[in-house]
């Protein structure tokens, strides 16, 4: 008998997987695939920022370099050894959660995990059915790439996230449907070696769900290496033919419109993977949208089944499956921990990167808050114009009353990075001034937060 059994080794899955074993519980962990680590470290976090960060060498060497003072006669890009880096990467981070598991003494099982009653875990391998049973489970099972009605995915020229991160060959024309996360960073990847990118989005910006400004200021961004955006187009359908993919579309005026590439990346987002837990015989139940339903404890309907990640509510972010990890084992184990889900923040892989935590403005004009606004242009940055990295602001959001920071949002170098100090400020509920009182290094890209927070304080940056 366990006192813990998981199902799925993403990051939620494993996270918690180690945080119950470090809470002295007898731990077992359940993972269909050969490897462990879920999407993220296989197929799509770890793997895709690989390729991001060779692809993103590859473009300066062509187009800064030179600039720089770097002369280089020949520049030819391998798609076929940024793979072969990329699934060295991949490879070392799964032993290392392979490591892991066994430095925590957590028992591993590989097959397919489905209840067979609250407490009766499933595994079915291909060398047949093993049962055991544990006093609380967690299902971490992520999600899965959607798809549209009527689109088939053949791996080959309609491909999903996890077709894109192999191709054998740079695309020529890659069409993109979708203007979220996924499909710009993949798609930067391939217009950073060439490739024309088409990007089809049914609404009227990419990045929809953060900051507007964010978006077209991205926007700009991308057009600058290759991207062409459409939007408010309806996909009606996808064909491929040879070495020729066709995306037909509606434009907001109702018109046939269609796309031609030799690759389509359907990239309209994930949903949670439920299939053929057995989630009936435990009597597990689903939201309206098939994830699974959890209370603040994150816990279901059955009070020793627990759920986190992708396959509950909420943003699908790895970094948000982990503090869920650690928040039910700790939970099990008697704590009383807690997760602001405000301060956890999305990140956007392209270059510039793209970072927010905290409100929009949209949603506190919807909320009626009064609010000041701070921001600062990464143009003025002395760091960035040293790195020709000068795309991009940081924004501050704080209450007109107090100066508390409400949302901070940011596109340029190292947003992905520099985030982590805004969060940290809201966690600690500082105001504008306080950051702005802060003393950073200079030159640093992390000066441009300290200046949008002067701009929110008092309406005085230093350096503009």
């Amino acid at each position: 008998m366990y006192d813990i059994a998981i199902i799925g080794s993403g990051p939620g899955g494993y996270v918690a997987a180690i945080r119950c074993a470090q809470l002295g519980m007898k731990t077992a962990i359940i993972e269909y695939y050969p490897a462990l680590g879920g999407t993220c470290l296989n197929v799509g976090c770890i793997p895709s920022k690989a390729l991001l960060d060779s692809s993103e060498h590859f473009y300066n060497a062509t187009h800064t370099f030179a600039e720089h003072g770097i002369k280089i006669k020949t520049i030819e890009a391998d798609i076929a050894q940024m793979v072969k880096r990329k699934n060295g990467v991949v490879s070392q981070t799964v032993d290392g959660i392979k490591f892991l598991m066994k430095k925590n003494k957590i028992d591993v099982f590989t097959g397919y995990g489905s209840f067979v009653s609250t407490t009766k875990i499933k595994i079915t391998n291909s060398e047949g059915e093993k049962i055991i049973e544990a006093k609380n489970t967690i299902i971490a099972t992520g999600s899965k790439p959607a798809t549209l009605p009527g689109i088939t995915i053949d791996k080959e020229r309609i491909i999903t996230s996890t077709e894109a991160l192999n191709l054998t060959e740079i695309p020529k024309n890659m069409v993109v449907i979708g203007g979220g996360v996924i499909g710009l960073e993949l798609g930067s990847v391939y217009a950073r070696l060439g490739a024309k990118v088409q990007v089809i989005e049914f609404l009227d910006g990419i990045i929809p769900t953060m900051d507007k400004g964010l978006g077209k200021e991205l926007e700009k961004s991308l057009k600058k290496i290759g991207f062409e955006f459409y939007y408010k187009h309806k996909v009606t359908g996808v064909v491929s033919k040879g070495k020729t993919v066709t995306v037909t579309a509606e434009n907001d005026k109702g018109e046939k419109v269609e796309f031609k590439g030799d690759y389509c990346l359907v990239s309209i987002g994930r949903k949670a993977y439920t299939q053929n837990l057995g989630l009936e015989n435990a009597g597990v139940k689903l939201d309206e949208r098939g994830r699974v339903a959890v209370n603040e404890k994150l816990q279901t309907n059955i009070t020793n089944i627990y759920a986190v990640g992708d396959v509950v509510r909420g943003a699908m972010l790895a970094h948000k499956a982990e503090e869920e990890g650690v928040f039910v084992a700790e939970t099990i184990a008697g704590q009383h921990p807690h997760i602001e889900y405000l301060h956890i923040p999305n990140v956007v892989y392209t270059w510039p990167e793209v970072a927010a935590v905290g409100y929009t403005e949209e949603e506190l004009k919807i909320a009626g808050t009064k609010y000041k606004t701070g921001i600062f242009p990464f143009k003025a940055s002395g760091r960035a114009r040293a790195s020709m990295d000068t795309d991009g602001f940081v924004k501050v959001l704080a209450d007109a009353t107090t100066d508390e920071i409400l949302g901070v949002h940011m596109i340029g170098p190292r947003c992905a990075d520099i985030i982590a100090e805004a969060v940290l400020a809201m966690e600690y509920k500082a105001t504008a001034e306080d950051v702005a009182r802060i003393c950073h290094p200079h030159p640093t890209y992390t000066e441009a937060l300290k200046e949008a927070c002067l701009a929110a304080y008092n309406n005085a940056a230093i350096h503009i």
